[in-house]
């Protein structure tokens, strides 16, 4: 009789089998030459602060992450293909958030494209919306779905769940995500502060969207980006961390040398907004736009 378990960890590395060809597939980026997106005007400080925007209006929307990250990664597409000019970004961006919506969350929670302008301030009228929806869907060839940084934070969480039952207990790792755990009814030893089960993947995912949000990191892959963030937190958090690190990396077929460059410029370069070296981290600040 096969073990569940096994079971389990088969159809998980499938999952991510499927979801690193449709990132090999789909995944594309803007190149930048002197400061501006190659063939167009749109700097990266202009690219940067509208992807913060993005964020700030799906926490507005109450959208989930992953729509966030849809978003960025279709509006990262787009300007990877055509010659954007500025005066149109925020329109293309607000539209990529829109169509990520309209994949990931519920009618209900959308509303109508009426409604999410007039909730965001923006001047755009509904006409406007629509049309950007028909160039992005004719560019971008009906094909929006690509694998986000936040799926493989998921991916990536259940397979250490899975395959690594022991580091449950040790690092707060749980199969079930708590969306309103009370981190100060939860005692911890000196020097180490307790997660509540299911903030691990929380934080992450926290994380990522930080690091969607950073110039620096926007040449690496969302698979690189999410195992490296899981990567420096295992390694402050269990002395076990290099074998579920190089049994990760096999999975993820990310080239060892490439992860460490990665890991080197989060975890010691101080990258704006991406503080992901510490061990201790205070779960009750609340500064983030994500």
């Amino acid at each position: 009789m096969k073990s569940p378990g096994a079971a389990e960890g088969r159809r998980l590395v499938g999952l991510l089998e499927d979801a690193l060809v449709r990132e090999a597939r789909l995944w594309k980026v803007p190149v930048f030459r002197n400061g501006c997106i190659q063939g167009a005007d749109i700097s990266s400080s202009q690219h940067q602060q509208m992807i913060l925007w993005l964020g700030e209006m799906n926490r507005l929307f109450l959208f989930c992450p992953e729509t966030f990250a849809l978003g960025v990664c279709v509006l990262n597409r787009l300007l990877s293909t055509v010659k954007a000019q500025p005066k149109y970004l925020k329109c293309i961006a607000f539209t990529s958030l829109v169509l990520a919506a309209k994949i990931n969350e519920e009618d209900e929670v959308i509303g109508s494209v009426k409604d999410l302008v007039e909730r965001s301030g923006c001047n755009f009228s509904t006409a406007e919306i629509l049309r950007m929806e028909r160039i992005i869907l004719d560019k971008l060839h009906w094909d929006l779905y690509t694998a986000t940084p936040i799926d493989f934070i998921h991916i990536f969480h259940a397979l250490l769940v899975s395959g690594h039952p022991h580091l449950i207990p040790s690092i707060g790792l749980s199969p079930v995500v708590d969306s309103s755990p009370d981190p100060a009814a939860l005692p911890c030893r000196p020097g180490h502060q307790k997660m509540p089960p299911g903030l691990q993947v929380a934080l992450w995912t926290r994380q990522v969207q930080h690091c969607m949000a950073c110039h620096q990191l926007w040449q690496f892959k969302g698979s690189t980006l999410a195992l490296a963030i899981i990567t420096l937190e295992l390694e402050a958090l269990t002395p076990d961390w290099f074998s579920v690190f190089t049994d990760l990396l096999k999975k993820a077929q990310v080239r060892g040398r490439l992860l460490f460059i990665l890991s080197f410029k989060m975890g010691k370069k101080n990258l704006p907004v991406v503080c992901i070296s510490e061990t201790r981290v205070d779960y009750t600040e609340n500064t983030s736009i994500f």
